[in-house]
């Protein structure tokens, strides 16, 4: 689509969310090399870092780190961010205009469950869903937090 943008001269920017666990993908890394061969500054990638994939933390799957020098490699340019602060992904994405010759990749980096207790960084909470008890618990919790 970022190419598509570039070639018909449209103005339009491509974002694309991807999980740190994505980044173990040979596809991801073939779009890198992509994007920065064309110059694709239309295309903004945000990766939610929160090091855990499927049932287990990324660095017992497939190390990844460190994760923004690699991204740095394939000629990106990048931002990394506490993806938990909503003002600093609001800065990252008023950056990215900034850039000219290059896609970006904003690394956003998580805490998954940020804010209640028993989910906080916690393997389990990255495929589970809270129920009842555990519901009531999480709604309370993060009331606190406003």
């Amino acid at each position: 689509m970022a190419m598509a943008a570039k070639m018909d001269k449209k103005k339009y920017k491509v974002f694309v969310i991807l999980g740190d666990g994505e980044c173990d993908e040979g596809t991801i890394w073939e779009s890198a090399l992509f994007a920065n061969h064309y110059k694709l500054n239309n295309l903004i990638t945000i990766i939610d870092h929160n090091k855990m994939q499927s049932l287990d933390y990324c660095e017992n799957t497939i190390k990844l780190e460190p994760l923004g020098d690699k991204w740095r490699s394939f000629g990106w340019n990048v931002i990394e961010v506490d993806g938990n602060d909503c003002d600093d992904l609001e800065k990252a994405l008023k950056k990215v205009d900034e850039e000219k010759n290059k896609p970006t990749i904003i690394i956003a980096n998580t805490v998954k469950g940020k804010g209640i207790s028993f989910m906080e960084n916690n393997i389990l909470w990255h495929y589970k869903d809270p129920q009842g008890e555990e519901y009531e618990k999480a709604i309370k919790e993060l009331e606190v937090l406003k």
